[in-house]
């Protein structure tokens, strides 16, 4: 059944050509039998029953062309004084195509309608006067028109309906696209931030080498000891800075910083403590563990996870509700850093993350995401079971 459904609506013609063919051979059947006077009169049916055939079979292709083939149909057996036959069902199918077609304009459907609304009460006072009758035909009148308003309502209301579907589409794939556009632009903007802040890094990394390689040269022969501390520092941050370089590599920049833009020295973990304690001041209750041995980690792995946790409590404070309270853990392994940060507001609200969506698929997670990219590490954000938000990421020294 399935598969019979899928070939109508894949071969529509065909389908109309087959109800041509029934309709002919219904209609000429009627003409060959002797309800007709004359052979005469047989002859001028003949053509209606030919050209309504013809307009059900090509009405979806040309609908316009054959609903004026119907009407002038229609005018030839009032002319002509040909009797109706079973090929007139013709006239209601194309009236019905029409009201239906998005591409004939509405003034076309109107006027269709008014046609085929005069259509059978022209007919029946013909037949009427014809057969000196006419009274007695007036309730027959009345019940002609109703096929004819019938079939065009129905159609009317099928492009009615179609084109509130194809407006829905439309307008969701309108929102779709507008969402990737969002999406995208987030994603560039939050790549370009962190390209100037690794830049920074990297420019901070530069200085202090050139400082130090001054430093040694001026103290080389007064005091070896020290230029050789300065060396190894040269050298420590040397390696530091071709990894971050690394790390930049691959990301595009939107704009380049200006000649007068002063150096600011970027945030690492240790300020972590202090933004903590900024939060508490703001009015957000937040609890503060670190485990493991803290020590120096590469310059970009701590601007991470200084964002991170500044983030994730920068979210906790718009969605979380007055009440919420938060907790930073910080955990230091031997190949990497670990980033838990938890909250205890209103999960719903959280679903907006950043006012992103309610896909939690906001401009926050994105830009962490991109930011986790950048050092190789691992993010795992969602809503907490019993309520709340959970951040949990892992930044190791190598990137992977």
């Amino acid at each position: 059944m399935q598969r019979l459904y899928d070939f109508l609506r894949r071969h529509p013609t065909g389908v109309d050509s087959f109800w041509a063919v029934f309709l002919f051979g219904i209609g000429m059947l009627q003409v060959a039998d002797d309800s007709f006077s004359s052979t005469t009169a047989r002859m001028l049916a003949v053509p209606v029953v030919v050209a309504m055939s013809i307009v059900v079979a090509l009405r979806r292709r040309w609908t316009r062309a054959m609903f004026w083939l119907a009407a002038a149909t229609g005018v030839y057996q009032l002319i002509t004084h040909t009797d109706a036959n079973t090929a007139d069902v013709a006239m209601l199918i194309i009236l019905y195509t029409v009201a239906a077609s998005s591409e004939i304009s509405r003034r076309m459907s109107r006027t269709a309608f008014a046609i085929g609304f005069l259509a059978a009460p022209v007919y029946a006072v013909r037949f009427a006067v014809d057969q000196g009758n006419l009274r007695e035909n007036a309730l027959f009148v009345l019940f002609a028109i109703v096929p004819f308003a019938l079939a065009w309502v129905l159609g009317d209301s099928l492009r009615t309906r179609r084109a509130y579907y194809a407006q829905l589409v439309e307008r969701n794939q309108r929102l779709e696209n507008q969402r990737e556009a969002q999406a995208k632009v987030a994603v560039a903007a939050e790549r370009a931030r962190i390209a100037r802040e690794l830049h920074d890094v990297v420019a901070h990394n530069v200085s202090v080498m050139v400082v130090q390689a001054d430093g040694a040269a001026y103290v080389m022969d007064a005091a070896p000891e020290q230029a050789k501390e300065a060396l190894q520092t040269i050298s420590g941050t040397g390696r530091q800075a071709l990894a971050e370089m690394r790390r930049l590599l691959g990301v595009l920049r939107t704009g380049e910083p200006q000649e007068s833009e002063d150096y600011v020295p970027q945030p690492d973990v240790e300020q972590i403590e202090v933004l903590v304690e900024q939060v508490r001041v703001a009015g957000l209750a937040v609890d503060f563990e670190v485990e493991g041995a803290p020590r120096r980690l590469p310059s970009g792995v701590e601007l991470t996870a200084y964002r991170i946790v500044q983030e994730a409590l920068t979210n906790t404070r718009k969605h979380g509700g007055p009440d919420a309270k938060a907790s930073v853990r910080l955990v230091y392994f031997d190949d990497g850093l670990g980033l838990l940060i938890e909250d205890d507001g209103r999960g719903a609200a959280h679903e907006l993350y950043e006012d992103g969506g309610a896909d939690g698929a906001g401009h926050g997670l994105i830009g962490m995401r991109e930011r986790i990219g950048m050092v190789g590490g691992t993010l795992d954000a969602g809503p907490r079971p019993g309520g709340g938000f959970r951040i949990s990421a892992l930044l190791p020294l190598k990137k992977r």
